[in-house]
Formats: C-alpha cells, structure tokens, sequence
C-alpha cells in the first residue's frame, strides 16, 4: 500500500487569479495497489506499466480517512473546524422566502455566536452542496480522497494567514436585522452580506460571481440567497454554489456578537474578488496525453461537460478526465456572443487553461467526433485517433437548422457559433445594412446590439409577432415595439427566398413576399436542433427529431453512457415528470453536475426550476419555470413601461413567470415553484402580489 497525499484547497485557483488558500484537515490518503484506477499506459498507483485498455477490476473497499481530533478546551478559531463552529439550528425550514421590503419593529432574539471561516475552506471537500456532510465524505467511488497533508497545511497557514490580511469591523447592532433579513455592510475594504436566519447570523460575499448581481437584491429562502438576475442559489452557511448558472461559490466571513455588536472579521482580498473556488482533487496518475483511454470523457466543452468535470474533481474524483470539443477555444460565455458582439473569446472564456492544468482536466480542441461504439466503449474522432473510456458524457449542445433558400455560396451571411462570428457580424455591419433572419432570443438579441452600429437593421420572421410562442402575444408586442422605436424594421409572416451577392459579396436579401432588403451582412436565428448525428449506429437511442432521452440521473439507455444539455428530453419534476428538452444556459450547468455526481455513484436526480433571461437595449426579461403549452397569460404591471411581470397558466395553474424592470420577482416564484407549492390562476389575477412581498432586505 502506497500513502499519497496533496493539498487541493492550497493550490485551487479562480479566473481572476485568487489563491483559494485556506488549510485544511491533515489526512493522508491511501490508494490501495490494485487495477482499479490505471490509466491507459500508466498505473495510477505506482506509476509502472499498465494495461493499454480499460481494466475491468471491481474496485477494491475503500478505506475512510482518519477522523481529526477535535480541538481541546481554549482553542483559537482559526484551529476549529466547521462542526466544532456549527450553531445552526437543525431544521432550516421557515415561513417562506423573503425579499425587497423595510425593517418592521424590531423583536427581542437570542443570538448565538457563529464563526464561518474563510480561512479554513470549511471542509468544503466534505460538504455537501446543502452544507450538510456529505455520506461520501470518507469514501470516494475511485478510493481516492483529497485532503492535505500535515507539512502542506502547515504550510498554508503560515504563508496566507497574517492578521493583515484580515479586517474586522462592526456593523450593526444586534437587533438592526430581523430573522429572514439580510444587509449590505461597508467593512472599509469591502463589502458583505449580512443574513440573519432562524436568530443566527452569517456573512457572505454580497455579489453574485456569474455576473456581479447585488444579492441583497435577491431572495433569501431556507439556507440559501438566490440571485435576482439570473437564479444562481449560494449557501447562507458554507457559501457553496446550489444551483445555477455560475462556476465559483462564495467566500463567508467569520461573525461575532459583542457586547450587541455584530461583528465581520473577514480576508480582504476575499473581500474584493467576492469569489471562491471549491477545493478541487487531481489525477493521482502520471498522464501521457497521447494515451487512448480516460476514465471519463466528455464530448463538448460547454458549460455541462465544464461543471461535470469540475464537479468531479470537487468530489475527490482522482481518474483521468478527458473534455473533447470541436471548437478552438476554451470553454466560454457562450450566451454572451449574441448580447456583446465584440468581444473576443478572451473575454469570454470561463476557466484559463492555467485552471484547468492545475486541476488535471485535460481539453481537447479542434476534436470533432465522428462515431461511438458503446459495445467497445471507444470513441473515434474525425482524424483517426480512436479513445476508451469507462464513463461517457454526451454534451455536444446544438446545431443551427438549415435554411432552404437560393444563393448559399454568397459570403457574409453567418449562423452565429463562435466569437469570430460575433467579431465579423460586428464588423460587416457597421455603418452598413444588417438583416436577421428568424425570431429567436439569439436572432433578436442580435438585431438589438446592431442598431447602435448599423446604418440599418430589418428582422424577418415567420410568424405575426416575435416571442409569441415563448412569451405570449401580448409580451410579443412589448417587445416589438421596443424594437420599432430603436429603428429595427420587421417583415414579419415572410421567409428568405435568395440571397444576392455582387462579386460574391451579399448586397440583397429577397423575400418570398418578392420584398428586396438591401444588406451587407445577415445573420441566420431560425432555431437549432441537438447535434447528435455522430450518434447514429452508436446503440445510444434518439428519438425522431435526434434527441436523447435520458433518466431522471442522465443516463442513457446505456449504462455508464451520459447525457446532458440542449441534447437531451429528460424527466422534469416541475411537470410531474414529462419528458421536455430545455436548451438553456442555466439548465446546461445543472445536468453538468448531476452527471458528474452519478458517474461517481451518488445518486441524484435533475431537481432544479428552469431559469432563463435574454438582454436587449439595456433591458432583461427573466423567466422561471415551464410554460410550454400555456393556455393564458396573467398581466400585471405596465407594458407600455415595460415593467410589468406575466404569469403563464394553464388549466387554473400558473407554469411559468416573466418579468421586466421587477426583480426579484422571478427569482422569488422560483423559490415557491422549488418547494413543489402550486400558484393559482385566481392568486395572480387580483394584482395583490404581496403573497411574494415579505420583510426581505434593506
């Protein structure tokens, strides 16, 4: 038996370059020397030849890491670890979320002391995303766990805790907060989240690390704060990401009551990046990157197959991890692209590739693969190169559909796919003439951030209104509107019949309607369909329309075979479990992590309320839940203003919600769609909507 130790938390880093460097609990790791865990030509145990194929050996018991004493009497709180620390009250349920409001009187409250230490990663390796301890804390499915050693920690601490690098400041009194508030607080250097939950108090990083939302903003409900803007859920107690969109958690700061005083003692540079990476494992073998096995690979590098391989890593995964993708760059914002079309896939990426070495998640680009062969458990990419795997992960997201129109050799028109794209349309247009062919969220999206820099831009669309079948009519209209006064002309109930070029170059759209728009450059957004021809053969069943279906776990009609994202018609529990394909950015994350989290034998289903948003001229519609179907929409609010917030029902229900210029409304209707409670048709109609009104923040 072979001891191997490392310190993930010591060495996990962020996009913006922060050493995540909290101590953790020293614990040697023991992998047992067997088959189990060899990758490729390599022996993930001693680093002596292995077998060139996958080994079929059943892992052997695991082991659990040894429990740390506890610290004795007197002990500082920069030695104590999580539980010896953990005040809070068993069950987190309450009245119901809360959000935007005043303080009413204040109430006489017991309050405990609670320390959240930033300094010790709060065993985030052994936290479950609910901040309970997760069951597989001491055992990993690939007998691997990733704690530090003793020298490391020692280490750690010495080097990163000095009490300079930490600011303490009063902020209220004890009794400024009532239970189910939260505050923004000025520590001096920075700013945090004050909650007070159930007579206890925690502080948090009180921005949002996807895109920077104020939380304070946003909802607090049972444990967590989710976001305003876009619906990410952040653990009040440990800071972990719950659900999505987003890749990093937050950083907590220790808390104190003195003298009724409530204290923040916190890291400041925690403070100015208001982002924290979980404490990730790394492959415990000694890789060739030309090896033809992984235990896991990964085919697309969106944000399913990133969280997946992420999530892996964060579970103490060990193995080889292998992301493919037919793409040149590294993973990135790709909802950005039709929303900011300037920026380069620079701006745009989401992990460097320094990120991903350090956490031995290898990415394979410009990869395209051509066939899958369950039977053998191969994959075989367009140049030949053939790979095995253990555990496979479908995640090739979706492919623009076809257009049947005369003239495809002329240049200069684009399905927008890549930042390129983005960059050309961009460029084509200015001062020039733009046409956008469909009403998608991207077509539209796209007209908008054109009409700050084209002479002209026209939309063409099949149907009478956009959006009419996503957001209704009425909503439709709104938008057209918008549109119309921002100098976007639309040909609407019309279709492509040609395009025209002049030595190539596109000068003439022509419609079926025998309509001629002048135009310089065109983008195409008539919808997308999943890419999954390369499947065909493969045994991985599709239906008619090249889906996947896929369990309520992800996995495919083959065992060990994934699938996750724009591919896949899985079981939504928001509609009682029908099976329904939601492309969505949001949705796309939360698969990643389900995925990840079966592949390594933790059972878990997609249990998550679909959240999605689109930006044009300035302003967001943000949507939560399933309106596929509606059979009416519940208007409250002004649309002329363009804030106003509609309900989407059907049979006396309500299924879905948007809202313009209202946050946090949608977030807030998430959080009751997420405890499974039903919204009537009758409870949206009288416009009394203080039902989703409470105490919430100041």
């Amino acid at each position: 038996m072979q001891s191997v130790s490392h310190d993930p938390a010591a060495v996990a880093v962020n996009d913006n370059g922060w050493l995540n460097t909290g101590d953790c609990n020293s614990t040697s790791v023991h992998l047992l020397q067997t088959g189990f865990g060899r990758c490729g030509a390599t022996d993930a145990c001693n680093g002596r030849p292995g077998p060139a194929g996958p080994d079929t050996t059943t892992p052997p018991a695991l082991q659990p890491a040894p429990t740390p004493t506890p610290p004795g009497p007197g002990a500082q709180p920069e030695h104590l670890t999580q539980p010896d620390l953990l005040l809070w009250p068993s069950s987190w349920l309450h009245s119901g979320p809360t959000m935007g409001g005043c303080l009413s009187k204040p109430k006489p409250v017991e309050v405990k002391v609670e320390l959240t230490l930033l300094d010790k990663e709060k065993e985030a390796d052994v936290m479950s995303p609910n901040g309970k301890a997760s069951p597989f804390s001491d055992c990993r499915p690939n007998g691997a766990l990733g704690h530090c050693s003793d020298e490391d920690a020692a280490a750690t601490y010495r080097t990163s805790h000095k009490p300079r690098d930490y600011v303490e400041a009063a902020v209220c009194h004890v009794k400024d907060l009532e239970n189910g508030q939260m505050r923004e607080v000025d520590l001096g250097t920075g700013r945090a989240l004050l909650i007070k939950e159930h007579g206890e108090f925690s502080a948090i990083a009180h921005k949002c690390p996807h895109y920077g939302a104020p939380l304070v903003k946003g909802v607090l409900s049972k444990g967590h704060v989710r976001c305003p803007w876009h619906g990410a859920c952040f653990n009040i107690a440990t800071g972990d990401i719950e659900d999505f969109p987003g890749l990093d958690s937050l950083p907590t700061f220790q808390v104190r009551v003195e003298k009724d005083r409530v204290i923040i003692r916190a890291n400041k540079q925690a403070l100015q990046t208001q982002r924290r990476t979980k404490a990730m494992s790394k492959c415990s073998a000694v890789i060739n990157s030309n090896t033809g096995f992984s235990h896991v690979l990964i085919i697309g590098a969106g944000p399913t197959g990133l969280v997946c391989a992420e999530t892996l890593r964060q579970e103490g995964f060990t193995d080889r991890i292998v992301m493919c993708t037919v793409d040149k760059h590294l993973p990135y914002d790709r909802p950005k692209l039709s929303k900011s079309l300037e920026s380069t896939a620079e701006q745009l990426r989401l992990r460097s590739t320094e990120f991903l070495q350090t956490h031995d998640i290898e990415l394979l680009t410009e990869k395209e693969v051509v066939s899958v062969d369950v039977k053998m458990k191969t994959v075989t990419f367009q140049d030949g190169f053939k790979m095995e795997y253990r555990k496979l992960l479908i995640a090739t997201g979706s492919k623009a559909k076809p257009l049947n129109y005369k003239g495809k050799e002329v240049e200069n028109v684009f399905h927008l796919r890549s930042p390129e794209d983005a960059n050309h349309i961009a460029r084509l247009a200015s001062n020039k003439n733009a046409v956008i062919v469909g009403t998608s969220f991207v077509g539209m999206e796209v007209a908008a951030a054109l009409t700050d820099k084209a002479h002209s831009v026209s939309i063409i669309g099949i149907e009478a209104v956009p959006f009419r079948k996503a957001l209704g009519e009425k909503v439709g209209k709104a938008m057209m509107k918008l549109f119309e006064t921002n100098r976007v002309k639309f040909y609407m109930l019309n279709e492509v019949s040609e395009m025209r070029g002049h030595h190539g170059q596109l000068k003439e759209v022509v419609l079926k309607s025998g309509k001629v728009l002048r135009a310089d450059v065109c983008v195409i957004g008539a919808g997308s369909g999943p890419a999954t021809a390369f499947l065909k053969q493969s045994g991985v069943h599709m239906d008619s329309k090249g889906f996947i279906p896929v369990n309520k776990t992800l996995q495919t009609n083959v065992e060990g075979v994934f699938a996750g994202g724009d591919v896949v018609t899985f079981p939504l529990s928001l509609r009682n479990n029908k099976k329904v394909n939601i492309p969505r950015w949001q949705m796309a994350h939360v698969h990643g992590r389900v995925a990840a989290l079966n592949m390594i034998g933790r059972p878990t289903e997609v249990k998550t309320v679909p959240y999605f948003w689109t930006a044009m001229f300035g302003k967001s519609i943000r949507y939560a839940g399933y309106g596929d179907g509606f059979d009416d929409v519940v208007i409250q609010g002004d649309l002329d203003d363009l804030r106003f917030v509609a309900f989407y029902t059907k049979s006396e229900e309500v299924v879905a919600v948007a809202s313009m210029n209202y946050d946090p409304i949608v977030s807030r209707v998430a959080e009751v769609f997420g405890t499974g409670k039903t919204i009537k048709k009758r409870d949206v109609e009288t416009g009394d909507m203080s039902w989703l009104i409470d105490k919430g923040s100041q």
